[in-house]
């Protein structure tokens, strides 16, 4: 049977692969959407499909209408969780329509499938992808966006990538998902805070073999490396029986060490950096009875419930835009506001998961038995905590009255194993 190679052409700008110094005067890290200069000529003359949502800002103007006034051909938007103009409710599927906008179909990514299917992408001969993500392994753009590199792959279609800097891109922990436990809320053997930037992520993705390719690609390749205006083909590697070509536009003025905040809010329940720092150890709250804080002004800041002790922090969910329906609406919860400005949240979150906060929820809780969602199989192992967590071990944990160092023990060697693979994929200075 004929050999088939992958070749991963990744676009490496950024002075920071080599070097710590950059070209432009300001240290502000500059996306890879607004490298223009870079990937507008390799637009030029295709038929494009675009996967973005509301953060693909160029500036101030969104990529599909920058993209339009320079000329380029497109021919397909998609859409992610939340949707292209990102104002749906967390999970709420979102159907396909005409962008008011522009006039481009939307494809929802986010509804009767995750996919574009061929039909998609008859008629396209490029496929570009530009999400905000916030490093975090159960925000689902990240899932998307393997899902949007295997259809790529099985179409025969090359993709590019514009990366973003991750705003939790200056540590990695948390327990490392068990396969069993896959779901698209984890679809890799990663920890919950991985800190990488989606164009690195994506590297691993491919380079790691970890894509789910149904039909092999048949494509022929550029064998040879050559480096054209900061341009950088990798050699051909083989992997398993298909073949991706694959170009990252990475950030400028980025590095790991960087604390980014977003212009933009990423989804409606993050709606500042301060959030974004806390949804890592307080989403755990989903898999939960407490209110994680949507519906209120500080959603994963704030969580709670009517039963546990009054003399905590009192608030009380209501209907908002982006949760309509929040857990525990309109009923007034006791427990926690670990909000503050970012400095103060920075420090507290100590760049590692807290759990003390799911750990003194659990004991304070009266009935304990119900405190766990659970699906209506009943089983612990299949429900949305268990998902999260990527693992049923932590909720056996918690019953147990298990330590934080205790459990943080049990996240090893798999946390360790996971650092030493993630370094093999870095575009850039790490922490």
């Amino acid at each position: 049977m004929k050999t088939l190679f992958l070749c991963l052409s990744i676009l490496f700008i950024s002075s920071y692969l080599f070097a710590q110094k950059s070209n432009h005067a300001s240290d502000k890290p500059i996306p890879g959407a607004e490298r223009l200069d870079v990937y507008l000529p390799i637009l030029k003359g295709k038929k494009v499909a675009v996967f973005a949502n509301q953060t693909s800002m160029v500036g101030n103007t969104h990529l599909v209408d920058t993209l339009k006034k320079s000329g380029v051909n497109i021919k397909v938007i998609f859409g992610p969780e939340h949707g292209f103009r990102g104002i749906a409710d967390a999970g709420e599927k979102v159907g396909n329509y005409i962008d008011e906008d522009t006039g481009i179909p939307v494809v929802s990514l986010y509804g009767s499938k995750r996919k574009p299917s061929a039909e998609d992408l008859k008629d396209v001969d490029l496929m570009l992808f530009d999400i905000q993500d916030v490093g975090v392994r159960f925000y689902t753009y990240i899932s998307s966006l393997q899902e949007y590199i295997e259809s790529a792959v099985e179409n025969n279609k090359p993709i590019i990538i514009l990366d973003r800097p991750n705003p939790n891109g200056f540590y990695v922990d948390g327990p490392v998902l068990d396969m069993k436990f896959k779901s698209f809320v984890g679809m890799q053997p990663i920890p919950i805070v991985y800190g990488m930037t989606i164009g690195e992520y994506a590297n691993m993705l491919v380079q790691e073999a970890w894509l789910n390719v149904e039909t092999p690609n048949q494509i022929s390749i550029r064998a040879n490396e050559k480096t054209i205006k900061g341009v950088s083909f990798l050699d051909d590697t083989k992997i398993k029986n298909y073949s991706v070509r694959m170009q990252i536009i990475t950030c400028d003025n980025y590095t790991h060490k960087s604390k980014y905040t977003l212009p933009i809010k990423p989804s409606p329940n993050l709606p500042e950096i301060q959030s974004i720092y806390w949804y890592p150890s307080t989403c755990f709250f989903e898999g939960t009875v407490l209110s994680e804080g949507r519906g209120t002004e500080k959603p994963f800041q704030i969580f709670g419930h009517p039963s546990l002790p009054k003399n905590l922090y009192a608030f009380t969910p209501v209907s908002k835009p982006g949760a309509t329906n929040p857990k525990l609406k309109d009923k007034l919860c006791y427990g926690w506001n670990i909000s503050g400005t970012p400095d103060q949240v920075l420090q507290k979150a100590n760049n590692k998961i807290q759990l003390e906060y799911l750990i003194n929820a659990y004991k304070a809780f009266p009935n304990k038995d119900s405190f766990f969602l659970l699906p209506k199989s009943g089983k612990p192992e299949e429900s949305f905590f268990a998902k999260l967590a990527g693992n049923a071990e932590l909720m056996e944990q918690l019953k147990e009255g298990k330590t934080e160092t205790d459990i943080r023990k049990s996240w090893e060697p798999a946390l360790s194993n996971f650092k030493k693979i993630r370094k093999k994929y870095l575009l850039y200075t790490d922490f």
